[in-house]
């Protein structure tokens, strides 16, 4: 198993109509190695906000054509020994063009405005599984009862 992180390594912002959900990053496979997630980091960036306020992140699955577009991340080694990913990840709101037949609902979780928030599978049974070369993706989606609500999240992959 090879560890990865993709961090989109910038503040993202939910949409500015509330309750509007966004997606706002996507993993896919590459064509040799199965690819799981197994950790969402989600962290709050508001300002002078109470951390009763919160963001909504949605994990969710497209099965007949994977997400593409927005900006491209470039998986980093938990280990600086590992190969390169074969997988791919992108982010940004209002970027990301969603993928076709679904989505189907995984997780959902959440921060506070001024938190953080995290899910992580303790094994990779309790992961979300792509298949290798499979024209899929795992997207997040945001949202907040809020309008615009900064954050910043970033993802733990396996392969």
């Amino acid at each position: 198993m090879l560890y990865y992180t993709d961090v989109p390594g910038a503040i993202q912002t939910s949409n500015a109509t509330p309750l509007t959900a966004n997606d706002c990053f996507f993993v896919k496979p590459g064509a040799t190695r199965t690819l799981w997630v197994n950790a969402i980091y989600p962290t709050g960036r508001g300002a002078l906000l109470t951390s009763i306020s919160g963001i909504s992140y949605r994990l969710e699955k497209w099965f007949t054509t994977s997400s593409s577009g927005g900006t491209a991340i470039t998986p980093s080694p938990n280990d600086p020994g590992y190969q390169a990913a074969t997988h791919t990840a992108g982010f940004a709101v209002g970027a990301v063009t969603s993928g076709t037949g679904g989505p189907t609902l995984m997780l959902s979780i959440g921060s506070g405005a001024t938190s953080p928030g995290n899910w992580m599978g303790l094994v990779l049974d309790q992961c979300y599984a792509l298949p290798a070369a499979a024209n899929q993706s795992l997207d997040i989606f945001n949202a907040s009862g809020a309008a615009s609500m900064n954050f910043e999240l970033s993802v733990g992959t396996v392969e």
